[in-house]
């Protein structure tokens, strides 16, 4: 079982590499992070396994599970929606952030076929925040400063003991 890397770790804000090639170890990868995740949340980015790899899975209520490989979010909408997230890398901490409503994404999956995606809802907001994920972004960052410093701290008190 993969485990999933915490806030502090100088990985979650490292820009992830590219995959290049998909092969039976990137599909591993993606079945294991799948896996990691199982219970525990709904999405989950390479950085957060300790890979610093352009790779993220979702499994969101409604939709299937699902791998992105090598993911670009092509289009968002200009309809923005302020709702709370949480972050497994960042346990017991739940914070509102501002995110477009749609997103459009293009990737590969495990069996190295691209694929699209036009997603609104909690699939678009999983996409974005695992997508910040492999450019070095946790969720905490899209607050201003006095709040993003505020929920630090009690992240810190959460997370005592």
């Amino acid at each position: 079982m993969l485990d999933i890397v915490t806030y502090g770790s100088e990985i979650l804000s490292r820009k992830a590499e590219p995959v290049k090639e998909i092969d039976a170890e990137i599909r591993k990868l993606g079945h294991e992070m799948l896996e990691a995740m199982a219970g525990k949340g709904i999405g989950l980015a390479g950085p957060q396994v300790n890979e610093c790899l352009r790779i993220f899975v979702t499994n969101v209520e409604g939709d299937k599970p699902r791998v992105f490989i090598n993911p670009e979010i092509v289009q968002t909408s200009q309809e923005l929606v302020n709702i709370e997230e949480g972050c497994l890398s960042l346990p017991k901490l739940y914070l509102d952030v501002i995110r477009p409503e749609f997103v459009r994404v293009q990737a590969w999956n495990e069996k190295g076929r691209p694929f699209t995606v036009e997603a609104g809802g909690l699939l678009a907001r999983v996409i974005q925040h695992e997508y910040d994920h492999l450019e070095g972004i946790l969720f905490i960052d899209r607050l201003k400063s006095g709040k993003r410093d505020k929920a630090l701290a009690s992240y810190r008190r959460l997370t005592k003991g």
